[in-house]
């Protein structure tokens, strides 16, 4: 049996970087909508900004914040912190308020860098930002409001050092904090090692695989770990080129995959879906088949057919699962097989188990909690920044408890079921709120659903949906109701139903279900027990 502790690579993309520049320095690495940008130039960049990060008093392990946009200079900061073994913290650009100050204080960092355009919001806040001592803000800005925290344009600290860093971050160094959504309270920023950022790209590559002729073309934000350990670090390991969109277009797509050159697309499942649905156009017809991979999950089985025949792709998707704490934990190879519905089986990187609530292994077709310990070093999180006591709960008896529901299959094979929060339990029958959602959004007038639970006064759960509908409808909530009779088992038949006109989410769109759940009944909830409907249990 191998020894996974012994044989793996361990990496930083710092290392990475100094490979490609000494096989090729002069190739283009980075392209923002047509500025393009050699291994040379980045490597160059990035050294002269590590430089004056240091010149401005940030040293090994302490933070910097950067709330960019997709552009050369998101990337060399980043790039920049790491060699000087310092902490990224990139944040969504969608903040403001209180989600905005919480991140910037959590993180203890003495310096924002951020665009012109988000200027106001962090001196809206700076009065409640005690540890920020320097804003430098990137692009034009005509007026600067005023603030007691020092404000510069970033055009005059892009420095002119060229010397190397004395210093070389570890694998083990903690490269980022990436922030999680924070649906269930204040998010939580997620230290990420430097080998954990490689590992992941290795992953990536595993399953979907890359050469150095590959131009990927990617919309994500910077500020997520997919665009930085999908996109940049595997195109750094096989020294390749990546393409970044200042954000998703539908209309753009194809004109701009067609203008880089682009090989390999990188987007999320709900982005293909919208291309798939989307008129024909001169650009896709003369990109059919240049394509070879869409990297992105979730693509179902019909969205990969489509893209496959469509628009010529090879391999579309990777049915995988993962989660920030831990990477991806199971999935499929290449062009492996896989059966349908799961998410593959247990990379060997891992081991991935399901346990009861007293965590005791349940076997095969059981459903239960997802926990997971690595069988390598520094492949997982290293814990919630300032978080230990989090830490410690997430990692009850050694094991990262994931907080998802799934189970394995007979083969080996990996189905997510839900989350365990919004795991439901209704008369002694389990009820998943990821299909009940699926179910109920299938209807052609409802837009958006949330399926959670209020408090029974018999016990356990009674179900409530909470939807949204499209415009122009009128669709009543006993319609709905009656609608899901045969779409749903009887035990899962929602007793209450309340359409709003919007849900509440967070800055990432996720939607704030424990909101939903202190709702509970409100007076505009239609209850079923309140009309004429009969549940049959045949």
């Amino acid at each position: 049996m191998k020894n996974l502790w012994l044989e793996a690579d361990y990496d930083t993309i710092v290392d990475a970087l100094a490979r490609m520049v000494e096989i090729c320095a002069e190739k283009p690495y980075f392209d923002f909508s047509g500025q393009t940008y050699t291994y040379q130039d980045i490597d160059q960049r990035s050294t002269r900004m590590g430089h004056v990060f240091r010149a401005l008093g940030i040293r090994s392990g302490q933070t910097l914040v950067t709330m960019l946009d997709n552009n050369v200079d998101a990337v060399t900061a980043w790039l920049a912190l790491n060699k000087i073994c310092a902490v990224s913290v990139p944040i969504n650009t969608a903040l403001r308020g209180e989600f905005l100050r919480h991140q910037i204080s959590d993180a203890e960092a003495s310096i924002v860098i951020c665009e012109a355009d988000y200027l106001e919001r962090i001196i809206n806040i700076a009065a409640d930002l005690p540890n920020l001592k320097m804003i430098l803000y990137r692009d034009k800005r005509d007026h600067i409001p005023p603030c007691a925290i020092p404000i510069a344009s970033l055009d005059q600290y892009r420095g002119d050092n060229d010397s190397p860093h004395q210093m070389r971050p570890k694998p083990s160094d903690l490269a980022a904090l990436i922030y999680t959504s924070g649906t269930t309270g204040p998010s939580k920023g997620c230290m990420i090692s430097g080998n954990y950022i490689m590992h992941l790209a290795r992953l990536k590559l595993r399953f979907n695989p890359a050469a150095a002729q590959d131009v990927v073309f990617t919309p994500l934000p910077l500020f997520h770990l997919n665009a930085i350990a999908s996109g940049i670090a595997t195109t750094t390991l096989v020294g390749g080129t990546i393409a970044f969109a200042p954000r998703f277009s539908v209309s753009r797509f194809w004109p701009e995959v067609e203008r880089t050159g682009a090989t390999i697309a990188s987007i999320l499942g709900s982005m293909g879906t919208l291309l798939a649905q989307a008129a024909d156009n001169d650009a896709m017809r003369r990109c059919h088949g240049q394509l070879h991979t869409i990297r992105g999950n979730p693509f179902g089985p019909e969205l990969q057919q489509t893209w496959r025949e469509r628009f010529g792709a090879k391999r579309v998707g990777s049915m995988d699962y993962g989660l920030s704490e831990a990477a991806i934990i199971t999935g499929v190879p290449g062009d492996q097989p896989t059966a349908p519905g799961s998410s593959g089986k247990r990379l060997p990187e891992f081991d991935v188990r399901i346990f009861d609530d007293q965590d005791r292994e349940l076997p095969p077709g059981r459903t239960g909690e997802v926990v997971v310990r690595p069988n390598r070093a520094h492949i997982m999180f290293e814990g919630y920044w300032k978080r230990p006591a989090d830490t410690l709960g997430i990692m009850r008896n050694m094991w990262l408890h994931t907080g998802d529901i799934g189970k394995f299959d007979e083969d080996g094979y990996f189905y997510f079921v839900d989350r365990k929060k919004d795991y439901l339990r209704r008369r002694g029958e389990n009820i998943s709120s990821f299909e009940m959602e699926a179910a109920f959004g299938a209807h052609p007038e409802v837009a958006e659903v949330a399926v959670h639970a209020v408090p029974s006064p018999a016990g356990e759960d009674d179900v409530k949906v909470t939807a949204v509908l499209k415009p122009g409808s009128s669709l009543s909530e006993e319609a709905l109701c009656r609608w899901a009779l045969d779409k749903v088992p009887y035990f899962a038949v929602p007793r209450y139903i309340e359409f709003r006109a919007e849900l509440p989410k967070n800055p990432q769109g996720r939607v704030l279900k424990y909101l939903l759940r202190e709702d509970g009944a409100t007076p505009a909830t239609w209850d079923l027990e309140a009309s004429d409907i009969i549940i049959s249990k045949r």
